[in-house]
């Protein structure tokens, strides 16, 4: 490695201390009572043989109506049956049913939203088209329908609730993964090489996480409300202690014995209510952790600079380049590239037409052009990242000897990182919000690379190091929205050659950044490229970028390329007239404005 210094950015601020979720949870007063109510409503129902002090159905005509005391700490009801025994072990009844049918709605809605949000396709049309089927079946009448059928079993009954309810779970995250599904940073671990069910565990559960938790008190509150409106309308079986039949049984005897209707009801308000709180309040604690809206707003800076009239960039002037351009290059090499986009009334739009391009081991070729001239659907294609609906139809992509187009997603996945990676322009938001950097710079080597934990930390050290970062070990600890733009843009870096890749698609990976650090960033793209011979696509737009960095330079416009060559003959001796104009954009050679100058002003006579 070079001795030679690589330009650092100022520290940012101090790494918060570690947070500890369950900590925080119990330091919330409502959270704390919530715990405490629904344990000790759970353990008294679990321990109900232990702890009861009768039978549920021990019954003693003599006790009948009994008031609080004695052997019977809460009463009996008309039958002499021990109320604080019927409702341990009618929570065993209520809850364990609340638990079967919120399981089979997880089990049936989470998994099938997630694949249906990240996925979408054929199962999505399906899986969509069977939920609102579901949703438009009124839930009592099937369950009563379910109950003439299938018997009073209150445990089958709440299967088929179960059922009706995977829909809301279905909705709520195929719904909310369809929108995390386009974010940056899904995009930035799918080009590291990690697998698309690494990615919805480690990058998209924790979005959906937050609503799930919130739609899993509900359900759970309304699994136990109807449970205990089926019991209390007399539709279960009626010979099992359920908080519901204690329900029915007091409001029949509620002129003679009205207290009997507090403890079923009390038991049934205090395990909802605290259902709801410690939702919210776990829900408020993970965010607080994991601060997904806290994204930094970027400071406006130049994103361009002249075109130098004498140019200094790392060989591409020099005279003595007689490489061809027509000479297959040995790292990539691009022939008859055809991109077509399906349009949503089912025609075809071809946006890139028959692009060939070479990039050579320890190389910088530039791809340029306007916005819309084609120049990052060609990036994405060598990625095999093009967007939904995109796809190559015709052409071949040889990455390191392979022949990567049509090539498998599973068969790609395993050239990202290692062959080929991707630094984006955007940094900030190519960082998932919601973990650590040193969380994300480990992950695709330990994943790609069989590194332990610890030794991924430490090459995690040594790469931001070389990316110029200062106390890397302080950064490590820290969350995106706690650095700067520029040393995002260094970690996303350090992120791409983790894994030692030959070839790097760099897109725009400047234009994010204000001048100072636009230099300091091109310095050490340069200095990886002689230190690693890395072969570099910049795709930009910013011509001033070219000629400080490139050694070749295609130019493209309407998804063609219309010239090639060195960035000397380019720059300086263009023959396309697209190229013209954007050289012609730079305003290097304007004339300065004439200072202002305040107009006289005019006295008014009377």
């Amino acid at each position: 490695m070079s001795d030679t210094p690589i330009p650092t950015v100022p520290d940012a601020a101090p790494a918060p201390p570690p947070r500890n979720t369950l900590g925080r949870l119990i330091r919330n007063p409502l959270a704390a009572l919530s715990l405490l109510i629904l344990a000790v409503l759970i353990v008294a129902s679990l321990c109900a043989p232990l702890l009861a002090p009768h039978g549920p159905a021990d019954a003693s005509l003599a006790d009948a109506f009994a008031h609080p005391g004695g052997s019977h700490p809460l009463g009996a009801d008309s039958a002499g049956r021990d109320i604080l025994s019927r409702l341990m072990y009618g929570g065993r009844n209520t809850l364990g049913g609340a638990v079967i049918a919120l399981g089979l709605a997880l089990l049936l809605g989470v998994p099938a939203g997630l694949y249906a949000g990240y996925r979408g396709g054929w199962f999505d049309a399906a899986a969509g088209w069977t939920v609102d089927l579901i949703m438009a079946l009124p839930a009592m009448v099937v369950l009563l329908a379910s109950r003439a059928i299938l018997g009073p079993d209150v445990w089958v009954l709440m299967v088929v609730l179960g059922v009706l309810a995977a829909p809301s779970f279905y909705r709520l995250v195929r719904g909310i993964v369809a929108d995390v599904r386009g974010e940056l940073y899904v995009d930035a671990a799918r080009v590291s090489g990690l697998s698309d069910p690494r990615i919805v565990a480690r990058h998209v559960l924790v979005v959906v996480r937050g609503p799930i938790i919130i739609q899993t008190a509900l359900v759970a509150g309304v699994a136990i409300a109807l449970q205990a409106g089926l019991e209390f309308l007399g539709i279960g079986s009626g010979l099992t202690a359920t908080w519901g039949s204690m329900l029915n049984e007091a409001f029949q005897n509620i002129q003679r014995a009205p207290l009997l209707m507090l403890w079923p009801g009390l038991a049934l308000g205090l395990t909802n209510a605290a259902l709801v709180l410690l939702a919210a309040a776990l829900r408020d604690t993970l965010e607080e952790r994991s601060p997904h809206r806290r994204r930094p707003r970027r400071s406006p800076g130049a994103t361009t600079t002249a075109v130098p009239t004498d140019h200094t960039g790392s060989g591409s002037d020099s005279d003595s380049d007689s490489d061809s351009d027509e000479e297959r290059a040995d790292l990539l090499s691009v022939r008859g590239l055809r991109v077509t986009y399906t349009l949503a009334d089912g025609s075809d739009r071809e946006v890139v037409h028959g692009v060939d391009l070479d990039v050579r081991p320890g190389e910088i070729v530039g791809l340029v052009g306007e916005s819309g001239s084609g120049k990052t659907q060609t990036a994405f294609s060598i990625l095999g990242l093009l967007p939904e609906g995109g796809r190559l139809s015709a052409g071949s992509i040889h990455l390191a000897g392979q022949e990567v187009a049509g090539l498998p997603e599973r068969a790609h996945r395993t050239l990202r990182g290692t062959t080929v990676a991707y630094v984006p322009q955007e940094p900030m938001s190519n960082l998932d919000p919601a973990f650590t950097v040193g969380s994300q710079l480990t992950e695709p080597m330990r994943r790609i690379l069989g590194l332990s934990r610890k030794q991924a930390a430490d090459r995690a050290v040594e790469l931001l190091r070389q990316v110029g970062i200062p106390s890397p070990e302080d950064v490590l600890r820290r969350y995106p929205h706690e650095i700067s733009g520029g040393m995002a843009q260094r970690v996303l870096i350090a992120g791409a050659i983790s894994c030692d890749p030959r070839l790097l698609v760099a897109d725009e990976p400047t234009t994010a950044l204000d001048v100072r650090v636009q230099a300091e960033i091109l310095d050490l793209l340069r200095r990886l490229r002689d230190e690693r011979g890395l072969g570099v696509l910049l795709v930009t737009h910013n011509l001033g970028v070219v000629a400080d960095l490139c050694d070749r330079v295609a130019v493209m416009n309407q998804g063609r390329l219309v010239e090639t060559g060195t960035t000397r003959q380019v720059l300086h001796h263009s023959q396309d007239p697209c190229t013209r104009g954007l050289l012609a954009a730079v305003l290097d050679s304007a004339p300065p404005r004439e200072p202002w100058r305040p107009r006289p002003t005019r006295s008014v006579h009377t």
